[in-house]
């Protein structure tokens, strides 16, 4: 009865005795009389306030759209282009009351603008070195040609009578005494399009969607020292639909890893195995670059390089992007290869002691004790502490099981 009493009251505003009284006549087998009228106190009480404010929306709103000024603002920034321009009021969007009573419709038919299209681009290291085109086939909505985008034939497109061409439906729906919920939805009769055609006068060609699915093939330009993650614009390359802008197409750079060189801003790390007589006798290494030359990398004799030492280069690093002349660094960590265990005689480990620093002597004395030096391995460590913390946690906390009865 609530219901109906609301539903009423919304789209009358006179002869309110006559409506109280039949809902309240059919009713009156239900309720009492005393119920039924604190009820509608109620009701009416909630509507006056909800007319109150929806005044104060309305004058709100007559104030944008009488000003061109503020109706371009408006068209152009939303309501917070409104407030930032000194016109907000403390009552919510000014367009709000438009929206309830015309579904929504007004706000995104303000939208002329599609839906952007990412995509990502697998690159490697040496695309993004030397700049490459690649291309891109994709599929996208276009325009129907045949129907020009109306759907079918001229004057086969009509209001849809279920929204009102809003493309949404308003439901009021009561939650408790005194209180309704205003519920909105798409409208399940024309898809939230607003309108509908007829079967029989709908385009063959997209079955009155207005659009259809095409092939694309976009030719994508890799400038020189573009980064992973960068991306490429196609203004207006993305899905077409009536009555918008298209949006755009946004190509995102996927890099690669590469086996060699690391990346780190404008600059390419890698690292270097070099022989221990290497490290101390001078060396000197050809390295393969990413646009396919070969530079030698030199240690003169006498110029010791320590296990973990970083050495660089300039100007082989990434090119700078927009500025492809200027390079930035090389870096390279150098890892020393010992050689393995008994690799030496003992005379010629004579030898070789006598052509190194001289190392320190220790005088042992009868306090000191002789321990010996093992082999440590990580993995079989993990598996010790792992080990062990599973024992403790047994002392602690025993594993249930199968008890035997005790008589």
């Amino acid at each position: 009865m609530l219901n109906l009493f609301v539903e009423s009251v919304g789209s009358r505003a006179t002869g309110t005795d006559v409506i109280i009284l039949n809902k309240f006549i059919s009713t009156s087998a239900i309720l009492s009389v005393n119920i039924t009228f604190r009820h509608l106190d109620v009701i009416i009480l909630v509507l006056k306030r909800a007319i109150s404010l929806q005044f104060k929306q309305i004058s709100q709103a007559y104030e944008v759209l009488s000003d061109a000024k503020k109706r371009d603002l408006y068209d152009k920034g939303g309501e917070q282009a409104i407030k930032e321009g000194g016109s907000g009021g403390g009552f919510g969007s000014p367009m709000d009351i438009f929206d309830m009573f015309f579904g929504g419709g007004g706000r995104m038919q303000r939208e002329r603008r599609g839906k952007n299209v990412v995509h990502q681009l697998s690159v490697n290291l040496e695309d993004l070195y030397n700049g490459a085109t690649r291309k891109l086939a994709l599929q996208k909505n276009v325009i129907c040609d045949k129907c020009e985008g109306r759907g079918g034939k001229k004057g086969a497109v009509e209001c849809c009578p279920n929204c009102r061409g809003t493309g949404m439906q308003i439901r009021i729906h009561q939650i408790g005494p005194g209180m309704v919920q205003q519920i909105q939805s798409v409208c399940m009769e024309c898809q939230g399009h607003g309108e509908r055609i007829s079967p029989k006068d709908r385009c063959k060609s997209c079955n009155g969607r207005k659009i259809v699915r095409e092939k694309k093939i976009l030719e994508v330009h890799i400038d020189k020292g573009m980064k992973d993650g960068q991306k490429i614009t196609f203004h207006g390359e993305g899905d077409q639909e009536p009555g918008l802008e298209p949006g755009d197409i946004i190509i995102v750079l996927d890099q690669k890893d590469n086996t060699v060189f690391t990346r780190r801003g404008e600059d390419l790390f890698m690292c270097m195995d070099i022989q221990l007589v290497e490290a101390l006798c001078g060396f000197q290494k050809p390295i393969s670059t990413l646009d396919n030359r070969t530079i030698i990398i030199t240690s003169q004799p006498g110029s010791i390089i320590k296990h973990g030492d970083i050495k660089c280069v300039l100007n082989e690093g990434m090119p700078i992007y927009r500025r492809p002349y200027e390079k930035g660094r090389l870096i390279i960590e150098f890892k020393v290869n010992f050689p393995e265990s008994g690799f030496l005689s003992s005379d010629k480990l004579s030898l070789l002691e006598k052509l190194l620093p001289e190392r320190k002597e220790v005088e042992e004395s009868e306090e000191m004790d002789q321990v010996e030096l093992l082999d440590f391995d990580p993995a079989q460590e993990r598996r010790r502490h792992y080990n062990g913390e599973a024992y403790e946690d047994d002392e602690h906390h025993p594993r249930g099981g199968v008890q035997c009865q005790t008589s």
